[in-house]
């Protein structure tokens, strides 16, 4: 897993950013205007998104639009997948453990 990833999301603008760009494409514009940042700061952002990998950018005349690049976030589905499997395995032998010992109870 790319510490980078973790590094640019981190960071709650930047997150928020994914966020947004989660439902569609959007202009540097467009973004600050709905997290009520500064356009010169909302770029910032992207850059730090855009240099992690998770955003790539698509000049359309004079506007630059921003959208998620999928792959690191299959990259990062992947890699929880596997704290997801172990925490599923403990989670059944807890509940399996739990179950023995809800048999054991004496009745009242």
């Amino acid at each position: 897993m790319n510490v980078q990833t973790f590094s640019a999301l981190a960071e709650p603008n930047r997150l928020a950013i994914v966020d947004l760009l989660l439902n569609e494409p959007l202009p540097v514009g467009e973004i600050a205007e709905k997290l009520n940042l500064n356009q010169p700061q909302t770029s910032k952002h992207l850059r730090v998104l855009s240099e992690a990998g998770l955003v790539e950018v698509q000049p359309i005349t004079n506007r630059r639009i921003y959208k998620l690049r999928p792959e690191p976030f299959q990259e990062l589905d992947k890699w929880l997948d596997s704290y997801r499997r172990v925490w599923e395995a403990r989670m059944n032998r807890l509940d399996d453990y739990l179950n023995v010992l809800q048999r054991k109870k004496p009745l009242n």
